[in-house]
């Protein structure tokens, strides 16, 4: 019997199944959306968000470095008596330094921004402005951490401001003119 306005109730695993699909490939769907959940738990989950953000972040700052070393002048006289050779091997190693140490700071900047977003945003259970703000303090603050309480608060304030700007523009409707 089906009620009117009432959505059918099936049992667990008797749903029924997209068009295009028989019940003998029935199993093979379910076990690929059993995979597809376990997928999506696991990006949704703030380790997943802390590592990607960390990852990204270390390529973006050493892509950075890599940028600017192009543009870094090479003293003639501090490397006057090597090889070519020698000399490439001594510049690659400055750009692998630079490269090492720029991803790093970007890495753990963008680890600990998003680690801390995604805890305030699954404690708060709300997606909004609040989240990155608040993260952008807690980041600031802590990366300030060495230098005082005034720097604390000064670099909570500035990172927030930052976080509050960027999510804006991520967050802006776009006219459906473009």
């Amino acid at each position: 019997m089906s009620l009117p306005l009432v959505a059918p109730v099936y049992p667990a695993g008797k749903e029924p199944l997209p068009p295009g699909i028989s019940d003998e490939e029935r199993e093979a769907y379910l076990q690929a959306k059993k995979y597809q959940n376990y997928m999506t738990m696991g990006m949704e989950s703030c380790v997943a968000k802390t590592i990607i953000a960390g990852g990204g972040g270390f390529a973006i700052g050493a892509f950075f470095s890599l940028m600017s070393s192009s543009f870094a002048y090479e003293d003639p006289l501090l490397r006057q008596n090597l090889s070519t050779q020698q000399k490439a091997r001594e510049i690659f190693k400055e750009m692998g330094r630079g490269m090492w140490k720029s991803g790093k700071g970007f890495g753990k900047v963008g680890a600990l921004f998003a680690g801390i977003e995604c805890v305030i945003e699954s404690y708060r259970a709300k997606n909004d402005m609040v989240n990155p703000v608040a993260a952008g303090f807690v980041a600031g603050g802590i990366l300030a951490r060495n230098s005082g309480p005034k720097a604390v608060v000064g670099g909570g304030l500035a990172f927030a401001a930052f976080s509050a700007v960027i999510d804006l523009f991520l967050r802006r409707e776009t006219s459906d003119d473009d």
